[in-house]
């Protein structure tokens, strides 16, 4: 069948044709045999893709049959023959022999229908099955008789199939031909006179089956004719043509049929045999027929998706040599015996989490090579799934998303797609498409809590942890990666170093300098944390920072007038002003306040006094809390003018800071009984005591004024009234 295969390459440029059946079905035909490669038609061009569009619209086609007939030209798009295609062996008999497969589109997603006509060509001629055929005629066949000749087979179809018998011509024998209700030509032998076997006993004809192709292809069949002595009354079958229904996958071994002849002579000349008289080898790989009895049995598989119809030529010969031929139709009923195939292109896997419903995440192609409800098929897919199928063709599925996906929640799907017949018992099979959902960022990062709290004691050496906070992103990938940074708060004044820094990864918060609860006892600042997708999605959360007091901080005397402080071991000293006592003085009698203060808060504030030091230790005494300096008896005539009195100032600290103030007390009834005393105070304190001196005269002297102008007014007034 491959002969004249240059100008079969010829043909295919002029017979492919294309058109637009419908709005989305494309139809093109196309010689059989064509070479690997050759064009079935710009697919692109007719789908109205121009070139620059197809990077994007990712043309893809997809056919139902196990062998890829056709493929796509990468450059532009053209559809063209990608393995061989011989008619006969895809469709046989079956005209118009069309492969199916559809065009899918993505951006927008779309769906075309593509049929592909087969034509015939004239690649194969006639044969017969048999190259020679013997036959017996006894000498009495009357004319006019007829007998089956072999039959010629062409798998072509229309005119290049059989057309034509031919016999070369004879004087005694003459061809008839007749066709069958299916078009099948068969070729009769007609006596035309009466034999003589004593003139002849053989002969020989030469029969021809010709096609109507172009050019015209032919086959032939030797056919020798053995003239036997006669037999009075041939076999006669019950019926000229027996019509029998099997159904098909009928057990190998049961009976399909029965013929049945008669012959009204008597002994071997009614004895009769059986058997096909012109049946294809095929044929008799599927039945086998009883030499006596006549039964036909089943000896192979039945096959409806692959024939549906068969003719078998019997032939009945008795014992002495004469002959009858019956024809059998057999059809063959389809069962249900082939479950659905079904075949998946992934058009979106995996699929972006913020996919919209409709998106087409798949195509599914169905075929069931039974016929009529038993090739009918319904699919649905399995569970509560965001799918749906929605029905595209006959046998095309589109798989789309009918709700919103969260990968945070389902990161991946597997679908069980379940494809049944309608035949009964109906015959089913599923197959399974994992999907697997891709991460976007829809997620913010999220703390682990809205406000944090922290806790940190002054004088930390700069660097220390502070707290560290964390926030989750649900997100996967550089979507889910977090990253920290301030945001903002009260760390730091305008232009001034923070008091803090966060480390980007971990979250961290330390400290950039030493704390002074002193100077600052608290102070907030906002942690953003923001995720590594585009755009990035970010949250914020407070810390507020609690500076914890430490005991840094000795007390300071205000009154008197206070010194340089000093630590646990040592004291500060207060200068020592004087204090004047009468002498009269009772217990209890209030000499002086000492006043303090300590910059710690807390049991670090806690101040006490003490009276560390006395001339008279029994005469004074400090209250512990209030700094009151009383005497604790009365002043006696025995008590030294001057008293020198030191009390100590301590807080509550761990360990306890101090400080000390010293008073001088002057025990005299009158400012001006306590100056003498004042005068003799020591060197280191003459030149306060003259100064002191001097403000005490001048105060005597602005009071004594005050006094004399008081009287003078008041003398003034009495005389005005008068």
């Amino acid at each position: 069948g491959w002969a004249g295969a240059g100008r079969v390459v010829l043909l295919a440029v002029l017979l492919c044709v294309c058109w637009r059946a419908a709005a989305e079905r494309l139809r093109y035909a196309i010689p059989e045999e064509l070479g690997r490669g050759s064009l079935v038609g710009p697919l692109a061009r007719d789908l109205g893709l121009s070139p620059d569009e197809l990077p994007a619209r990712k043309l893809r086609i997809v056919a139902g049959d196990d062998k890829q007939y056709f493929t796509l030209e990468e450059e532009n798009a053209n559809l063209r023959v990608n393995d061989r295609i011989d008619r006969e062996s895809i469709c046989g008999a079956v005209s118009p022999c069309v492969l199916s497969l559809e065009a899918v589109v993505e951006n927008p997603f779309d769906i075309f229908h593509v049929s592909v006509t087969i034509q015939d060509i004239n690649d194969n001629a006639p044969q017969f099955d048999r190259e020679l055929v013997t036959m017996e005629m006894i000498e009495s066949t009357p004319p006019g008789t007829r007998f089956p000749l072999g039959i010629g087979r062409d798998p072509d179809i229309g005119v290049n199939s059989l057309q034509n018998y031919e016999l070369t011509p004879n004087p005694l024998f003459s061809l008839l031909v007749t066709e069958s209700p299916d078009g099948t030509k068969h070729a009769e032998l007609v006596l035309e006179k009466f034999l003589d076997r004593e003139k002849q006993r053989n002969h020989h004809l030469i029969l021809t089956a010709v096609d109507g192709g172009d050019p015209v292809r032919s086959g032939t069949a030797q056919i020798r004719i053995n003239v036997t002595d006669a037999n009075d009354n041939p076999p006669v079958f019950t019926k000229e043509i027996y019509k029998v229904r099997l159904m098909e996958n009928l057990p190998e071994g049961s009976l399909a049929f029965q013929v049945k002849a008669t012959d009204n002579d008597e002994g071997t000349n009614a004895e009769i045999t059986y058997s096909f008289s012109d049946v294809a080898k095929s044929i008799r790989q599927l039945f086998t027929l009883d030499p006596k009895t006549g039964d036909v049995k089943v000896t192979g598989p039945l096959d409806y998706e692959e024939r549906k119809y068969y003719e078998v030529s019997v032939e009945g010969k008795d014992g002495g040599g004469l002959t009858a031929h019956a024809k059998v139709h057999i059809d063959i009923i389809d069962v249900n015996d082939h479950a659905p195939t079904l075949s998946l292109l992934p058009i979106l896997n995996p699929i972006p989490e913020d996919a919209v419903p409709s998106t087409v995440v798949a195509v599914i192609n169905v075929r069931d090579r039974d016929s009529g409800e038993n090739g009918e098929v319904s699919c649905k897919m399995d569970g509560n799934l965001p799918f749906r199928l929605e029905t595209s063709s006959e046998n095309t599925y589109k798989l789309i998303i009918v709700s919103a996906l969260d990968r945070e929640n389902v990161s991946a799907y597997n679908i069980t797609i379940t494809a049944t017949d309608h035949g009964s018992p109906a015959l089913w099979s599923r197959t399974e498409l994992a999907l697997e959902v891709s991460d976007v960022n829809d997620n913010a990062p999220v703390f682990e809590e809205a406000a944090y709290s922290a806790y940190v004691a002054e004088n930390n050496a700069a660097g220390a942890l502070v707290l560290r906070v964390q926030a989750r992103d649900a997100d996967a990938g550089a979507n889910g990666r977090v990253s920290y940074w301030l945001a903002g708060g009260s760390a730091g004044a305008a232009g001034a170093a923070p008091l803090v820094s966060v480390e980007a990864r971990s979250g961290a918060l330390y400290a950039q300098r030493s704390l002074d609860y002193e100077q600052c006892r608290e102070f907030a600042v906002a942690v953003r944390a923001q995720d590594g997708g585009a755009p990035a999605r970010s949250s914020t959360a407070t810390v507020r920072v609690f500076v914890l007091d430490r005991n840094d901080n000795a007390p300071r005397v205000l009154w008197p007038a206070a010194g340089a402080a000093g630590g646990a071991a040592g004291a500060a000293s207060a200068a020592a002003p004087f204090e004047v006592v009468p002498r009269s003085a009772e217990a209890g009698y209030l000499v002086a306040k000492v006043v303090a203060v300590d910059a710690d808060a807390g049991r670090n504030a806690w101040l006490s006094y003490e009276l560390v030091q006395a001339s008279e230790p029994a005469l004074f005494r400090v209250g512990l809390h209030s700094g009151e300096v009383r005497t604790a008896r009365a002043v006696s005539e025995r008590d030294a003018a001057k008293q020198r009195v030191v009390a100590v100032v301590k807080d509550h600290g761990q360990p306890a800071l101090s400080a000390t103030a010293t008073l001088h007390v002057v025990l005299a009834e009158s400012l001006q009984e306590a100056l003498p005393e004042l005068s003799e105070r020591p060197a280191g304190a003459e030149a306060p005591a003259a100064e002191l001196q001097f403000y005490l005269v001048l105060a005597l002297a602005l009071l004594s004024a005050l006094f004399l102008l008081s009287v003078a007014l008041a003398v003034l007034a009495r005389l005005r009234r008068a």
